[in-house]
């Protein structure tokens, strides 16, 4: 519940950290947009002035709609003010657009006493915000009216604009963090709930192996008491009772053994030990073992000592398991033990003759549950643990193990530890 919280909280952080950041993106985009906007209609107010201060057929308009002068003009003096605004509108827009400035504006031109002035046909509203840039007209005008005559243009609030024209990359940008939000929703979702199913299984496996172990007890030593009693026409249905329960008991604390070290509550005790003479043990009890089994095994140890820093049981454990594992795919098995000291590691490799696996099932089998297809229809009955227990063992000595395998030329399994030096 703990690491669930701070994980809410280092994803809500991030992502109130990532927009803030994508904010101060915008803003500095946004002065960075105002300062060229401003150069660019500057630009255009230098040809503006150069434009309406001389005389031309603009400012001749001009003039006579001022003043109201029709002599030149077969209309009326609004009809004459009216073609005057519209025409230095275009004159207006056609100067910005020459120096990349498209967007809405609105003009006024007027002198200081307003007698004379002219406005844009196009008109804001009084509640937008706008931009002013005011230009102080020299030559011909003033000079003919003398007066200071002023054209001020006004744009629409600047943030709208240039967030209109960042649209292709903000909404992509509102698009993606929205995207990892919730793909990050979704995967915290979907762990938790996956860890909600491995809590609720692993406690169901714990207390399913744990009521298993007293009737399996009990079997067995039933079966030990039964076969003292029994005449020898039984004594074979007994022996297998025995076998069977013994092999169920053995899977019960495979299970509960790995179950625990997957959650680190048995924590191996590592300390040093020489693991030779343990390794010379599970060699020569398996050796009596498959004696009786027509195995052939045969073992060869190097020189020891082998001093590894670990624990004896589960390493033996291991081994066993390997060898188990060796003898069952094969009409007459044969399994084969190798020990050494090389480069710092004890290498333990164990070859068998069996059937082999498949080279896209090689990266599978040390998976838990994990069964080849071979096992599934052969005689051969298993939960697909045995492997994985070995893996988690190997890993938990800081060892490595390496299988090769080729169908119908038997498999070899490599396990390699680390040495413990002596300092």
């Amino acid at each position: 519940m703990k690491n669930r919280s701070l994980f809410i909280i280092v994803f809500v952080v991030s992502i109130f950290g990532l927009a803030f950041v994508q904010y101060q993106y915008l803003r500095i985009g946004l002065n960075l947009a105002k300062i060229q906007f401003s150069e660019k209609v500057e630009r255009s107010m230098e040809d503006i002035k150069r434009g309406l201060g001389t005389e031309n057929e603009l400012t001749f308009l001009m003039v006579s709609a001022m003043r109201r002068d029709t002599s030149f003009f077969r209309t009326s003096p609004d009809s004459v003010l009216d073609a005057s605004s519209y025409f230095l509108n275009d004159f207006l827009r056609e100067s910005l657009i020459q120096n990349g400035v498209e967007a809405d504006f609105t003009y006024t031109l007027t002198t200081r006493d307003s007698a004379y002035y002219l406005k844009s046909p196009n008109v804001f509203g009084k509640r937008e915000k706008s931009n002013s840039y005011p230009i102080l007209l020299d030559g011909y005008l003033p000079n003919l009216f003398g007066q200071r005559f002023v054209l001020n243009l006004k744009f629409r609030d600047l943030n709208r604009y240039f967030l209109s024209q960042l649209n292709g990359l903000t909404l992509p940008s509102i698009i993606f963090l929205l995207g990892i939000i919730v793909v990050v929703i979704w995967i915290l979702r979907t762990y938790y709930w996956q860890r909600r199913v491995i809590t609720t299984t692993d406690a169901f496996i714990n207390n399913l192996t744990h009521e298993l172990k007293t009737p399996v007890f009990s079997i067995s030593l039933a079966s030990k008491i039964l076969k003292d009693k029994v005449d020898d026409s039984a004594q074979t249905f007994v022996t297998i009772i025995h076998q069977q329960s013994e092999r169920l008991s053995n899977h019960i604390e495979k299970v509960l053994e790995l179950a625990t070290m997957e959650r680190k509550k048995a924590v191996i005790q590592s300390m040093p030990i020489d693991f030779y003479p343990y390794l010379e043990k599970v060699c020569k009890d398996y050796k009596a073992l498959s004696a009786l089994e027509k195995v052939d095994f045969s073992f060869e140890l190097k020189k020891g000592p082998f001093p590894i820093k670990g624990e004896s049981f589960h390493l033996q454990n291991m081994v066993n398991n390997l060898l188990d594992n060796a003898k069952k795919y094969a009409d007459s098995p044969k399994v084969e033990l190798m020990a050494c000291k090389k480069a710092k590691s004890l290498y333990i490799e164990i070859k068998d003759n069996g059937y082999g696996i498949a080279k896209e099932e090689q990266g599978k089998v040390f998976e838990k549950y994990y069964r080849s297809n071979r096992g599934n229809v052969h005689t051969v009955k298993g939960f697909g643990l045995g492997l994985n227990y070995v893996k988690t063992v190997v890993r938990q000595h800081k060892g490595r193990i390496k299988l090769e395998s080729e169908p119908l030329k038997g498999t070899t399994v490599t396990v390699q530890i680390p040495l413990y030096e002596i300092q």
